[in-house]
């Protein structure tokens, strides 16, 4: 395993591209051991945090494979988008489970 400066100056480098694509993001650095490493969390306000691991992925293997750096990202939502999400949800069942009783009432 590579030292701990290899291991920051990709965590940074990782960062800088996610920050460069996606300004508003936050971060938050872990280790983890699952795999074990160092995981960095970019924190978005996106539906879909693919989009933001496709900014660096490419590099990412590159880090992991050639260079044998445990480093990680995995991309999390806003919780402010995930509480909009899972009330548009919640809503949803709602109309859903109403229009199911209504259906049955008029039979």
């Amino acid at each position: 395993m590579r030292s701990n400066e290899h291991i920051e100056a990709a965590i940074a480098e990782l960062r800088a591209a996610v920050a460069r694509a996606f300004p508003t993001a936050t971060f938050e650095v872990r280790t983890g051991d699952d795999p074990e490493g160092v995981y960095l969390l970019p924190i978005v306000d996106i539906e879909d945090t693919d989009v933001v691991f496709d900014v660096v992925a490419d590099r990412l293997l590159e880090l992991q494979i050639d260079e044998r750096l445990p480093v990680y990202v995995f991309p999390i939502r806003t919780p402010e988008r995930i509480r909009a999400d899972l009330e548009a949800r919640r809503g949803g069942w709602r109309r859903r489970s109403h229009m199911t009783l209504l259906a049955t009432e008029d039979e």
